[in-house]
């Protein structure tokens, strides 16, 4: 089995991401960690007709940061994501947003689920949910 590195979105720290200490806010890691799962999730299909047309989201049911390093103004860093199925109704989308030298400055741990629109539920599947609808899991997930 080959082991596949996590896809990985570049991003500049800007001058107005930072709080009164001069770090970057708290809040701009979150969406850090958004920037790389939305960008995944476009790269495997998963914001296409497909889901669209089987009448089904992705939703955020939970996000938990650990800060390793702080990040200040014009640091660039590369935001990872990967997709972890298991069993049940969720999944877990993990980031991990690390400076150009290699340092690790935070780790994502997000839980999502695959919401029917039309029932205002999640589904059960989640995986099987996703490919049926056209999402490549080899782009989604490193262990697929």
């Amino acid at each position: 089995m080959t082991v596949r590195e996590p896809f990985r979105t570049r991003i500049k720290v800007r001058h107005y991401e930072l709080d009164t200490l001069g770090h970057l806010n708290h809040a701009v890691y979150h969406s850090y960690g958004e920037v790389s799962r939305l960008e995944l999730l476009e790269l495997a299909g998963g914001l296409n007709a497909g889901m669209r047309d089987a009448n089904l989201a992705f939703v955020l049911l939970e996000s938990h940061i650990v800060f390793r390093r702080e990040l200040r103004a014009g640091d660039v860093v590369d935001v990872t994501c990967d997709a972890k199925f298991g069993t049940g109704k969720t999944f877990h989308m993990d980031s991990n947003i690390y400076k150009v030298d290699g340092t690790l400055s935070a780790e994502i741990t997000c839980t999502l689920g695959l919401m029917d629109l039309e029932r205002r539920k999640l589904v059960d599947d989640p995986r099987g949910r996703i490919e049926r609808a056209g999402v490549d899991l080899k782009v989604l997930s490193t262990s697929e």
